[in-house]
């Protein structure tokens, strides 16, 4: 396991994050902290959850898996604000009284005194940043949360949130999370190279493309408990023929290889220009004994350029990225086509 500089930060990560968005949800409390533990032993020493994860189920089982045996001194953990916590109208959204409650409640289910990296899960302009900002510094401040970051940005609202931070002197993101991997390189554009040039760690979230890219759905069937049936997943983003095409070549390169679909598309983007730790979401303790193998997946540059031939950088084959973060100009009754 390789471990890189969170941004422009002292502190190292693993090349790998666990993601446990399935855990309480898909996955149970039992086999959710065998993948914990499976993860640290195998190196990972960051883990993603969020507050909205299986209810807030997510958070607990997180924190009480890291409180055993003192994991949680020698774990990265970060988590997430913005999604509705209840019906009140005032719990959600990155307003200071949201932010500092919902930090509050993430630190008493996580187990936790200090949270090592605290996530916006959303952009929202209606909310000014320097609000948002503040807020976020004064948690730093009582020694709540040790770094900030920021998750499916655009470009300009990541440049927006540093000149504001310089500007009033506060903490500024150390981060940006985009959805990114080898069938939407919609970050490639903006975001990256943003990110890149001002010292942001890049974590992708679903590099395996909720699991399109692990190799186990074909254009006609596929694992019937998959998020994918008939071309499309629970979201209803679409594979284009070129994605066919990306997997037909991935499943030749991962056999000329020895290793798993899956593996190779981790490997890839690991070895992107600006990415620190793609974030595995695994759902069974089988998906992260493969995922932390990818590790061991060597990438020429003959294999980057195949794939590349396929799909180029900054396009995509399947809409995600746009998708994810509801961005979408076009007429309603063509919302469908890709």
């Amino acid at each position: 396991m390789e471990y890189r500089s969170l941004g422009r930060t002292g502190v190292k990560v693993s090349q790998l994050c666990l993601g446990t968005m399935m855990f309480g949800g898909r996955t149970d409390k039992i086999e959710s902290i065998r993948i914990i533990d499976r993860s640290l032993e195998g190196g990972i020493n960051f883990v993603d959850t969020a507050n909205v994860y299986a209810g807030k189920e997510s958070e607990r089982i997180v924190g009480e898996a890291l409180a055993r045996d003192g994991k949680r001194k020698n774990t990265i953990l970060a988590t997430k604000v913005n999604f509705p916590q209840g019906d009140d109208v005032n719990a959600r959204g990155i307003s200071r009284r949201h932010i500092i409650e919902a930090c509050d409640d993430s630190l008493q289910r996580l187990q936790t005194d200090w949270i090592d990296l605290y996530q916006l899960h959303r952009s929202n302009t209606e909310i000014p940043i320097d609000e948002t900002l503040r807020a976020l510094d004064d948690l730093i401040r009582a020694g709540k949360v040790r770094y900030i970051g920021s998750s499916m940005f655009p470009g300009w609202q990541m440049v927006e949130s540093l000149w504001v931070a310089k500007e009033l002197g506060l903490n500024r993101f150390v981060c940006e999370q985009p959805a990114y991997h080898m069938l939407d390189r919609t970050a490639e554009r903006e975001v990256i190279p943003a990110a890149q040039s001002f010292g942001l760690a890049v974590i992708p979230w679903g590099p395996l493309c909720g699991g399109l890219l692990s190799g186990k759905y074909d254009r006609d069937q596929g694992d019937p408990e998959g998020r994918w049936q008939e071309g499309k997943d629970n979201f209803s983003r679409e594979a284009t023929d070129a994605a066919w095409e990306v997997l037909d070549l991935l499943r030749e390169m991962a056999a000329e290889k020895g290793c798993s679909v899956s593996q190779l598309a981790l490997a890839w983007n690991m070895a992107q220009p600006g990415v620190t730790a793609p974030i595995v979401g695994p759902r069974t303790f089988e998906q992260i004994e493969d995922n932390l193998g990818s590790v061991d997946v060597e990438m020429v540059q003959a294999d980057f350029d195949s794939i590349d031939a396929i799909l180029p950088p900054k396009s995509y084959a399947v809409r995600y990225y746009d998708k994810a973060n509801a961005t979408d100009f076009r007429p309603r009754h063509l919302r469908n086509i890709i």
